[in-house]
């Protein structure tokens, strides 16, 4: 029965929101926002347990003197600043100071290191983009040249070469490269439309845990 009950639910919910979707009404909807409002509700305890699991992870690697395990300290001491901050300058308390602390460790502490992040994965792009515009094949060999002609259009320098790289590289943005994008969000949706069909029939049980059987 534990199992049988939430196969039950996700059955029940799924063709009624299903058939909410397709043929709208003003109940159907009032239904909708209520649910809303709990998966909301029910967000909120998941992300509870996701920064129980986080502080849990650093303490066990803090205890264990795992590799980097001072990194760990600086992870929770992060956490509990910001946190604290984020509190007490938020409009239930509305400390001045406190709100400030926080926008000034934001802007000049995060905001660096995600900006410093992305420019190192940019060198993993540069590594990846050599990798993957060898021109081992034809195919890749279009690859290489539509990749060199869009980037040559977005810098100034491919204009003073030629005026119409840019119309160009625009061309293959929005022709071929949206074509393909088009037919892989195609693909997602066809398979996210059977992933979901599998779930709500009880076919897909791997989410319930243990072996799904």
């Amino acid at each position: 029965m534990k199992r049988q009950l939430p196969l039950m639910i996700v059955l029940v919910l799924g063709i009624a929101f299903t058939v909410q979707f397709f043929i709208p009404s003003r109940a159907s909807e009032v239904t909708y926002q209520t649910a809303l409002q709990w998966w909301l509700v029910m967000s909120s305890f998941a992300m509870v347990l996701a920064l129980g699991s986080l502080v849990n992870h650093h303490v066990l690697k803090i205890k264990r003197r795992k590799e980097h395990w001072a990194f760990s300290w600086v992870t929770l001491a992060g956490l509990l600043v910001m946190g604290a901050l984020g509190i007490m300058g938020g409009p239930s308390v509305g400390l001045r100071w406190a709100n400030a602390a926080y926008n000034q460790l934001f802007l000049f502490v995060q905001a660096p290191m995600d900006s410093a992040m992305f420019a190192i994965l940019a060198f993993y792009m540069a590594s990846a983009s050599y990798r993957a515009f060898r021109a081992r094949s034809k195919e890749a060999t279009v690859l290489l040249i539509a990749g060199f002609v869009v980037m040559l259009g977005i810098i100034p320098f491919g204009a003073m070469l030629w005026r119409r790289i840019p119309d160009i590289s625009e061309w293959i943005m929005m022709v071929p490269n949206m074509a393909s994008k088009r037919g892989i969000l195609l693909g997602i949706g066809l398979g996210s439309t059977a992933t979901a069909l599998k779930i709500i029939l009880g076919i897909e049980r791997s989410w319930l845990g243990g072996s799904g059987k």
